[in-house]
């Protein structure tokens, strides 16, 4: 994946068994927790070429979330607070090698960053 691409699609749902069954049917999902993770089970596509995870419903998430990988999460936070946005979440670790962050757009969506490699 390059700078810019939507690399991952995080779904909100009620009941992690009920989706993951759902979507494997559904779409041909392969979805599975990687380990330390047991409440957000990753699924990919069977383009091999996406994927994202399912995961708990909670108050103020409620609507899927796209996360885009960029190459400075701090750089990509700066410009969307200059240009209206609110940081929900300040650049986090993923891993040893890869982060990611959230803002609110002016309109109210919550859009996600991805930086680094992820090894999961």
């Amino acid at each position: 994946m390059a700078h810019g691409d939507v690399t991952h699609l995080e779904i909100p749902v009620t009941d992690l068994e009920r989706a993951t069954a759902f979507y494997s049917e559904l779409f041909g999902w392969e979805i599975s927790a990687p380990p330390g993770y047991e409440d957000y089970p990753m699924w990919h596509a069977p383009n091999g070429a996406s994927g994202g995870a399912l995961t708990p419903r909670e108050e103020g998430f409620t609507q899927p979330r796209s996360i885009v990988e960029v190459h400075s999460i701090d750089d990509n936070l700066a410009k969307a607070v200059a240009g209206g946005a609110a940081v929900v979440i300040a650049r986090s670790p993923v891993t040893d090698t890869s982060w990611w962050a959230l803002f609110r757009d002016p309109d109210g969506n919550e859009i996600g960053l991805f930086e680094g490699v992820y090894e999961g």
